[in-house]
């Protein structure tokens, strides 16, 4: 009886090229490929094609979850800066910035130094800088709110850059009601927690935590 085919990336195992765009992206669609014995996708895994369809369908399906449960919840389960970190999960998920450590942390960071540099400037019941215009408090609370989050993802040893999209959110009024930011946080677990589902289930070492 044969033995049931494993991913080409488990460990002792040589990990495929990096393909035509570099990262990981080709590596988890030939794991994936190879996991769900797709034999003429596993040939195809570096074609630009392939690459450019899996990341569209893989996007779709991010983002799609998060839009069902708001949907459903009537929450903003969807904001702006989940988008990029989709993109690291997938696209360079060996990366320490792509890790769940970084991610989470980084994500919190953001929201804390957002939050506290709006209620720093007294605009925690203002409305957006979109309806209300910049003002110097505003730009006051931009400013210091992706200052801390920079800084601190770095004294913490975190880096995540989506996290510096998502403190301005908040401190640009977009979000900022603590509902609002608890089901951020809800999103980024969930998206996480895929990410780690797909780049496992594609033989990669994706880390339960932390990048070594």
């Amino acid at each position: 009886m044969n033995e049931p085919a494993q991913p080409p990336q488990q460990s002792g195992q040589e990990l495929p090229p990096a393909g035509p765009i570099g990262g990981q992206l080709a590596r988890v669609l030939n794991g994936l490929a190879h996991r769900f014995q797709l034999r003429h996708l596993e040939s195809k895994y570096d074609s630009l094609t392939m690459l450019g369809l899996f990341s569209f369908i893989n996007g779709c399906l991010s983002i799609g979850i998060m839009a069902v449960l708001a949907l459903v919840t009537r929450q903003a389960f969807i904001f702006p800066s989940l988008g990029p970190t989709a993109f690291l999960f997938f696209y360079t998920p060996l990366a320490p910035a792509a890790s769940p450590r970084n991610a989470i942390y980084g994500h919190l960071i953001g929201v804390t130094a957002g939050w506290g540099s709006l209620a720093l400037f007294g605009l925690l019941d203002a409305g957006t800088a979109m309806s209300e215009g910049v003002t110097v408090a505003r730009v006051g609370a931009a400013a210091l709110s992706l200052g801390l989050t920079s800084g601190v993802m770095v004294l913490a040893k975190a880096p995540h850059p989506p996290a510096g999209a998502t403190t301005l959110i908040i401190s640009l009024g977009i979000l900022h009601e603590p509902l609002h930011l608890l089901v951020l946080m809800i999103a980024v677990l969930l998206l996480t927690l895929q990410a780690f589902v797909i780049n496992r289930l594609a033989g990669l070492p994706y880390p339960r935590w932390s990048t070594p």
